[in-house]
């Protein structure tokens, strides 16, 4: 392994106001979940499936303030849309040991409901957030997004992941509709690019959108 890889190992194991891997709750979970696992590959198939289904996907949690990214944060609330998730799945990953970063791609979803796509003017996503974990030698991306609930109500597949090989949103739906269709993707990143998510989001959801918290509100 090479002097450049060794840094960039480094830099994806580390701490960052978002990515809390060694806060008391995120490093507890990570035990927590992973006690039983021998290997790596078994520890991020454990965390990527709790992220998934444990943490339900909602995107009115989506918000143009960086503390509200913290994985810490996330994992109290007990939901999160795509950049949250993706943020405490780095956090869980970095406590366990595991090298994870994080993902950015624009992507239009054409399964988007109606009243979603009133709501935000659109159907695409310009800051989908999901993950890269280093796995056996390798940089595999990891796509814990929308839990199994959702994905069954909205007839679409389950991603599912191994840690062999890329889990991503696939490109039709399970009645070979047109699902999701990704139209840029962004370098890895070891931290929250907080600034580029603000300008970015807030063109569909404001410049002063706070999550969600309430089922009210839902």
């Amino acid at each position: 392994m090479n002097e450049e890889t060794k840094n960039v190992l480094q830099s994806s194991l580390k701490p960052t106001f978002t990515i809390d891997s060694d806060h008391e709750k995120i490093v507890e979970k990570a035990k927590l979940l992973t006690e039983d696992c021998s290997t790596e590959t078994e520890k991020a198939v454990k965390l990527f499936y709790f992220v998934r289904d444990s943490i339900p996907y909602n995107l009115f949690m989506s918000s143009v303030f960086e503390e509200d990214y913290k994985a810490s944060r996330v994992l109290a609330w007990g939901k999160g849309f795509c950049v949250q998730k993706a943020v405490l799945l780095a956090a869980l990953g970095r406590a366990a040991g595991i090298p994870s970063r994080l993902l950015f791609a624009t992507i239009k979803n054409h399964r988007v409901p109606p009243h979603i796509i009133e709501e935000l003017g659109t159907n695409i996503f310009y800051a989908h957030g999901y993950n890269q974990f280093f796995l056996n030698g390798r940089w595999i991306n990891a796509t814990a997004t929308f839990d199994k609930i959702i994905c069954h109500k909205q007839g679409v597949p389950v991603v599912e992941f191994d840690g062999t090989g890329d889990a991503t949103l696939p490109k039709k739906d399970l009645k070979g509709k047109p699902y999701i269709e990704y139209l840029k993707q962004f370098p890895p990143t070891d931290d929250v690019p907080s600034l580029w998510i603000a300008q970015t989001i807030s063109k569909t959801i404001g410049k002063s959108k706070r999550p969600w918290l309430k089922k009210d509100q839902d």
